[in-house]
């Protein structure tokens, strides 16, 4: 089939890479960029997904796979879009590809550089929990399963220091200190932005306890924490300890009420906690407490009440903004009002606070660059919000995933295929009148 079109993908998480792979079966050429140097966004992040609880990795690692090998898709990692001009069919565009000092072609993924490396520190794609090397890959199973050298913390790179020490290990060659960016432009027809969300900021409620409290976690350390490929390779224990939890509070709704919009996934993602812990440690204690749940559609329902009573006991609280969590002993303490306003307590060796979705870091930077309008939650906003269009205030830039707004895995790939399918009308359109 001929080639209809160059279109920008901006973000390689689960929108991203559907919305590239349905593009590319229509004979366009897709320019993926994805900041971090892995494909696979926040997905991976978790051992399964609910409501059916499939295996994450199982389910996405096909689609990267698909991603990297189509020769439609040229996948950019480690890479930043700085600047888009032009209009819908015309736009041109400037990436800046960042030194990535591993060859993506000679580099075998064995890791024998990784032990020389004289560097430790926090890996963040781990929610913190484990060190890294300067030169690492975020976590087992990353694609590609190539390392990258950090620039800002190596030796060489960041203090000018005679250190070669992971050059010298790789028998492959294919690591080159003296690498550097590299500026690509590029003319595309549409523009695709999938660059996904980050979660409410715990450490802004300190009642909760959240880098005070050891045994306070966010959604994604325990969610890595669970992960087969994760920090504990999927035993779980407390915080720099071996102790097995015996009992866990998850906490509803944190940053609902600051934020002033549901989440729509933090009940179901809770409610899966507890069924990770009742079949990791069956004699786990775990509580639920809430004051409001929101589980859509029947297969939710369902989920929720195969859950309730069985792997979870659920405490209704008439004030989640009152709920703390204090130091008890070698333990936790949870402190929330009842139904009738009365104060209890809760002993509990771990709490995971159910964090609210919020817009991504950069996503201010991107509306700037992009040139698209943000809605009053601080999203990307669609022009006609609420009709499935997923064109953006700039035409020919459509946005899809929870870069729009909070949601699950499905609709995600259900905004993905809705935006693809649109940016398709652009394009064939374009080449029907050429």
């Amino acid at each position: 089939m001929p080639q209809t079109g160059n279109i920008l993908v901006i973000g390689a998480g689960i929108a991203g890479m559907k919305a590239s792979l349905m593009l590319a079966g229509a004979s366009s050429k897709v320019y993926l960029v994805e900041k971090l140097p892995i494909i696979g966004g926040k997905v991976i992040k978790n051992e399964e997904s609910f409501p059916n609880l499939e295996c994450s990795t199982c389910m996405v690692a096909p689609i990267q796979q698909d991603v990297l090998q189509n020769p439609n898709i040229e996948t950019l990692t480690y890479s930043t879009v700085e600047k888009i001009e032009g209009s819908a069919g015309d736009f041109s565009v400037v990436i800046r590809k960042k030194a990535r000092y591993v060859s993506l072609t000679d580099c075998i993924g064995c890791g024998m550089c990784y032990e020389p490396c004289p560097v430790s520190l926090k890996n963040e794609w781990e929610e913190n929990l484990i060190n890294r090397k300067a030169i690492y890959v975020p976590c087992s199973g990353s694609l590609p399963n190539v390392p990258v050298i950090d620039s800002e913390h190596c030796l060489r790179l960041s203090c000018g220091e005679d250190c070669s020490l992971c050059a010298e290990s790789c028998a492959f060659e294919a690591i080159n200190l003296e690498d550097v960016d590299e500026v690509l432009e590029i003319d595309v027809d549409a523009v695709i932005l999938a660059t996904g969300s980050s979660t409410f900021d715990l450490s802004s409620i300190p009642d909760l306890g959240y880098g005070t409290l050891p045994g306070v976690y966010a959604p994604l350390e325990f969610e890595r924490l669970f992960a087969s490929n994760g920090p504990t390779f999927g035993s779980i224990t407390l915080r720099d300890s071996d102790k097995v939890p015996g009992s866990i509070a998850v906490i509803h709704c944190v940053g609902r009420r600051e934020q002033k919009y549901c989440s729509a996934v933090c009940c179901m993602y809770s409610f899966k906690f507890a069924r990770f812990l009742k079949h990791k440690i069956p004699s786990v204690n775990v509580f639920n407490i809430y004051s409001d749940i929101c589980v859509p559609g029947k297969n939710y329902q369902s989920f929720y009440k195969s859950v309730e009573g069985v792997d979870t006991e659920m405490l209704y609280t008439s004030s989640i903004a009152d709920v703390s969590v204090s130091e008890s002993g070698s333990g936790l303490k949870v402190a929330y009002p009842d139904a009738a306003g009365a104060m209890k307590e809760l002993s509990v060796d771990m709490v995971i606070l159910a964090a609210a979705i919020v817009p991504d870091d950069d996503v201010i930077e991107l509306a700037k660059i992009t040139g698209v309008n943000l809605d009053s939650r601080g999203f990307i906003a669609t022009v006609h919000d609420g009709s499935g269009s997923m064109e953006t205030s700039r035409k020919g830039v459509f946005v899809a995933g929870t870069a729009e707004g909070p949601k699950d895995i499905q609709n995600s790939v259900v905004q993905a295929e809705s935006a693809a399918g649109q940016v398709m009308g652009i394009v064939t359109s374009e080449v029907s009148v050429s």
